[in-house]
């Protein structure tokens, strides 16, 4: 039976009342990422029809709907009330309501974080201050992080979440907070991929919500089994079984690429052509750590076919002078040393040999010794200076000539163009590694020009060095033919 708040809810839709003050709402989204679904929102359910549908058809019970329901429409009065940033950021995150129910992405386990998200960014924007870009918050009496990604609201850092309770087990003491973050985390899991999985409920580098990821993923998996092993509870043994789910399944229900060598493990369940590393190796590291923690086969299955293809990858992810991001970008500093961190623990992991080994020391897994080179490659990258070189050593004069340089990683590069002791020109730009060119405009008088040029790069390694570039005299116009009268 439905709520009596759900009731009137529902004749308020069919008078068309709500209907007008969704209207509104949509009318101040400000944020480009979601204005184009919350006007696609008028298309497919409402929130309140789509909660309705699930309420009749037994799909949410007791007084589930009705509280959803007046969530949404206390954001609704909410975003009214505020102006600036407060109202765009509260409109945006009401506009992804808005786009999951009409894309009929409504389930009964998604609404319980899909709501407390919109909860918690009506309490914030209404009542707390401004928030910087990327500042992480929480709220009293909970253990979950939060995380403001500006245009989007706050929302739950479920990476963040998950990387709490694994420092509560590894604080060796802390099992009640340790407890207490998964009790609270757990019942926000999501129905995916025949499984569970903690999902993002927000637009991020062109992925729309809900998705997943592999890197946060990997991370609850550990947590969960280092609970288990902890606790001695089943119920997080089930849970983590559980959470397997999207390591087996293709996207964009999971995150698993079937590969000749094996299978590789997205960090994004939207960008299937992205192999960003870093998530990769930390999914890894869960799923050895779930493996070896509760005994589990497949554990084992799923890590043997991610360790195969990590031994195929991961070479090429090593410039010489620094890591890969993904396959065509550098790593910035954070994702460097936390690359080099996550190789590093799997180093240590494969070294012992299977998880499932009986009787330790076991064998080594093969792949252990590219992981631990190349953790210490990328260790040792954090105190080499880049090598830089200028290769361009004439230009004609009075264009907007590009300066080449051969640079071995990501820098800052400061050029400073002289004659006769006089500077002429200066530029800077952050450049990736390889031949990247700097802006000159050059002049019209011909000469040599002396080049000093200075490389920092993300650690703060400095490199100078110097040349010159001659420019070349200005071309004459041929001779015009005399003519004789």
């Amino acid at each position: 039976m439905r709520s009596n708040t759900f009731d009137v809810l529902a004749r308020l839709l069919l008078g068309g009342l709500v209907l007008a003050v969704t209207g509104l709402v949509l009318a101040v989204t400000a944020v480009p990422a979601t204005a184009a679904p919350a006007r696609r929102a008028a298309r497919g359910p409402t929130v309140y029809g789509a909660l309705q549908s699930l309420q009749s058809s037994g799909a949410l019970q007791g007084e589930a709907g009705g509280q959803f329901a007046t969530t949404y429409t206390e954001a609704l009065r909410a975003v009214k009330r505020l102006s600036g940033t407060r109202r765009a950021e509260l409109s945006s995150v009401i506009a992804n309501v808005q786009q999951l129910a009409a894309a009929r992405e409504f389930t009964p386990s998604r609404l319980p974080a899909l709501f407390l998200t919109l909860e918690r960014n009506v309490q914030w924007w209404t009542s707390e201050p401004l928030l910087a870009a990327d500042q992480r918050v929480s709220f009293p009496g909970s253990r979950l992080v939060w995380e403001y990604y500006p245009g989007q609201g706050i929302e739950i850092q479920w990476l963040a979440t998950f990387g709490e309770a694994n420092g509560y087990y590894l604080e060796g003491h802390e099992n009640t907070q340790l407890r207490e973050v998964l009790d609270e985390a757990i019942p926000l899991a999501t129905q995916r991929a025949g499984g569970i999985a903690w999902e993002y409920m927000f637009h991020f580098d062109g992925g729309s919500p809900p998705w997943t990821s592999g890197l946060s993923q990997g991370t609850a998996l550990q947590a969960l089994a280092r609970a288990y092993s902890r606790l001695k509870e089943p119920a997080f043994l089930e849970d983590a079984k559980q959470a397997l789910g999207v390591f087996e399944a293709p996207p964009p229900a999971g995150v698993r690429i079937a590969t000749p060598a094996g299978a590789h493990y997205l960090e994004y369940t939207y960008a299937p052509g992205e192999r960003i590393i870093n998530g990769f190796i930390q999914s890894l590291n869960g799923l050895y750590d779930y493996a070896k923690l509760t005994g589990d086969p497949l554990g084992l299955q799923l890590f043997e076919a991610g360790d195969a293809e990590a031994r195929v990858e991961v070479p090429h992810y090593d410039t010489g002078a620094w890591s890969l991001y993904d396959q065509q970008s550098e790593s910035n500093l954070n994702y460097h040393e936390l690359l080099a961190e996550f190789l590093q623990n799997l180093c240590q992991r494969t070294q012992l040999g299977k998880p499932l080994a009986v009787t330790p020391p076991a064998t080594p897994i093969p792949g252990d010794q590219i992981y631990c080179t190349t953790a210490q490659s990328f260790t040792a990258d954090l105190h080499t200076p880049p090598a830089i070189a200028l290769l361009t050593r004439k230009l004609p004069p009075k264009v907007r000539g590009g300066v080449q340089l051969s640079l071995s990683k990501i820098a800052t590069v400061s050029m400073t163009i002289s004659r006769g002791g006089k500077a002429v020109w200066s530029n800077s730009a952050l450049v990736e590694g390889g031949k990247p060119r700097l802006l000159w405009v050059t002049p019209s008088k011909a000469g040599a020009y002396q080049v000093a040029i200075r490389a920092v790069d993300l650690a703060g390694n400095v490199t100078t060095t110097s040349g010159t570039i001659t420019i070349s005299a200005p071309a004459r116009a041929p001779a015009r033919a005399r003519t004789h009268h």
